[in-house]
Formats: structure tokens, C-alpha cells, sequence
């Protein structure tokens, strides 16, 4: 799978190595990625559906784009707002998705301007964004906690 067709020429290093690996990870798993539309259609932006549904969302930025941080950038989904509600006994998982909550930036992305409140993982979050966690320039290591994020909204969209 040559995963160049989704970076494009740029990242490098390990941004390179863990976008590479996550790309490859998504189509293994079955979900679909569209190129972006719109405001969208000019940049290195991913739809990543599954069932025909949102899982995530994907910016590589070159740098073009003054309003996100150069490098990548992965949004889950969460067009139901009950769907990290449920506690769970990872604590790694726990702690990775909290630090990682998105505040809302009120960018007119959606119609709930503010954010919402949303509890995630047994806890409550104010004015939370439409995608209830933002990953930039994730590492390894929070690479794999978005793969079960992931999985935890393929699994609701089965």
C-alpha cells in the first residue's frame, strides 16, 4: 500500500511513520476514506467513513493552512453524544482521550455553536466540540489509543 497517496510529501520522520501506520491501520480495518470537499477539497483532508458513517477526520498540513498546526491533525467523530459516555477500565485509554478533549473553537463548523456539555469516559466536559477529541501531531503511543477510539465507534456503527 503505497500511503504517500494520503501524506502526500509532507511529513517526515516519525509524523511520517505514525500517519503512514494509521492510514494503513484504517483501510486494513475496512473504513473508507474521501477526499474532502468544499472549503476542504484543496487541502490533504480525510472523511473516514465506515458503513457509510463518520469515524474520524483527517488534516495534513503542509503549513498552508494558517488556522490548524502544521503537521496532522485526527477529529473523532462524535455524532452521538452517549458514545464515549460509558466508563471503561482502561485508564491509559481514559487519560489519553481526556487530555485530548475539543474545547468548542466556535469556527461555524456546525450548528451548536459554543460546544456542548459531553461526558466522556465517565466525566463531564463543557462546551465540548462536534468531534469530542482532537489528536494533533499524536505519537506512537497515542496513535494506539485513537485506533481503539476508533474501534469503539466502527463497533457502534456495525
Amino acid at each position: 500500500m503505497n500511503t504517500s497517496n494520503y501524506i502526500g510529501n509532507t511529513l517526515a520522520g516519525d509524523a511520517r511513520k505514525n500517519a503512514a501506520g494509521f492510514f494503513e491501520y484504517l483501510l486494513e480495518n475496512g473504513l473508507q476514506l474521501e477526499r474532502g470537499q468544499g472549503y476542504w477539497a484543496d487541502k490533504l483532508y480525510y472523511m473516514v467513513k465506515h458503513n457509510g458513517e463518520y469515524a474520524c477526520f483527517i488534516l495534513i498540513n503542509s503549513g498552508e493552512d494558517t488556522t490548524e498546526p502544521v503537521g496532522w491533525v485526527i477529529w473523532i467523530d462524535g455524532n452521538r453524544s452517549d458514545l464515549f459516555s460509558d466508563d471503561i477500565p482502561d485508564e491509559r485509554l481514559k487519560a489519553i482521550a481526556w487530555k485530548h478533549i475539543d474545547i468548542c473553537g466556535n469556527c461555524g463548523g456546525c450548528d451548536n455553536p459554543g460546544g456542548s456539555r459531553k461526558v466522556i469516559f465517565g466525566k463531564e466536559f463543557d462546551n465540548v466540540c462536534v468531534t469530542p477529541m482532537r489528536f494533533d501531531n499524536p505519537n506512537a503511543e497515542t496513535i494506539e489509543c485513537v485506533k481503539k477510539l476508533i474501534d469503539i465507534r466502527r463497533d457502534f456503527l456495525r
